[in-house]
């Protein structure tokens, strides 16, 4: 699919009605169901078993976390798309499923645009640029050197072909000029752990998956792949200090199925808002090295519109794909 094809999705799809207000509102009555394409303990999972548990007091309504694994999210994305818009599944969407996917594969079944409803965008994050402490390097500067007088001899690690870790990695190449082997992984977690065991150099891990490591001094820091600093690691440099113009976020969404009614939308996106602001919700979403967002339905979309212009230009960049 081409940029002109997702746009067109882009402006089809109707999630913002002008008159929302005059809308009744909408309370639900029985569990909610966050549903998520990825195994537990990972990035998507545990912000989004944060957010349930945030949000369901405030609804009145237990929301309840379902993992249904496979197909890098499509599977839990499709069960979405084709549930019923009434209000009680929703999909832990991120860059990866609902930006990057539509351009990974030929024939996912469904549209990451046209079959849903944004609801809210509930974060941002960025990756860290770790290298194994053997790499004779402390600071970005030093490394970019080290690489570009050792192209290609550095192992990158990655969760695999078109990963956030792989387009992260790709655009530093590119912004930065250097040159890394590209060593792909079935997920994030054995990457780093051969990071750690020194049959990796270097990896761009999301922050949620790699603090642990950094605080522990199994890896070294190098920056981060935001344009501004984290504010789980204040002292760590962006990498756009060095490398101008490097910018490489991640997010996370709720999105519901498409037809989701406005007053479901707006009760949602609300609760959402509430639940960063308070500071047991914000605080769990930051100790894993998220910047808390409750964005609403528009925000969202917002952002998944930005994404599909980089994550398509990322795809051609890379060559990847996500079709066997």
């Amino acid at each position: 699919m081409n940029r002109r094809d997702f746009a067109r999705g882009l402006a089809a799809t109707p999630f913002l009605p002008a008159l929302a207000g005059a809308q009744a509102s909408w309370n639900p009555d029985r569990p909610i169901r966050f549903v998520v394409g990825f195994a537990a303990g990972g990035s998507t999972d545990s912000s989004g078993r944060v957010l349930a548990d945030g949000i369901s007091g405030l609804l009145g309504q237990p929301v309840v976390v379902e993992n249904r694994v496979g197909a890098s999210g499509n599977i839990a994305s499709e069960f979405v798309a084709r549930s019923a818009p009434d209000g009680y599944t929703f999909v832990v969407a991120s860059v990866g499923t609902h930006a990057t996917n539509q351009f990974l594969f030929r024939n996912m079944g469904f549209h990451v645009v046209r079959d849903f409803t944004p609801v809210s965008l509930v974060l941002v994050s960025g990756a860290l640029l770790a290298v194994h402490p053997s790499v004779p390097v402390r600071t970005l500067p030093e490394f970019i050197a080290h690489a570009k007088a050792n192209p290609g001899k550095l192992n990158m690690g990655t969760a695999g072909p078109g990963s956030t870790q792989h387009f992260a990695g790709a655009l530093f190449e590119q912004r930065a000029g250097v040159q890394f082997t590209h060593v792909p992984y079935r997920g994030g977690a054995p990457a780093m752990a051969d990071l750690i065991a020194g049959r990796l150099h270097v990896i761009f891990a999301p922050l949620a998956e790699s603090l642990s490591f950094v605080r522990s001094e199994q890896v070294r820091p190098l920056g981060t792949t935001r344009p501004e600093r984290m504010p789980s690691l204040p002292d760590l440099q962006a990498i756009a200090e060095t490398v101008p113009g490097y910018n490489f976020s991640s997010w996370i969404g709720i999105f519901g199925p498409a037809g989701l009614p406005q007053p479901v939308v707006q009760r949602m996106s609300s609760a959402i808002a509430q639940a960063v602001r308070t500071p047991r919700t914000r605080e769990r979403l930051e100790g894993l090295g998220y910047i808390p967002v409750g964005g609403d339905a528009a925000a969202m979309a917002e952002m998944q519109r930005q994404d599909v212009i980089q994550m398509e230009e990322l795809v051609r960049l890379t060559g990847a794909t996500g079709d066997s």
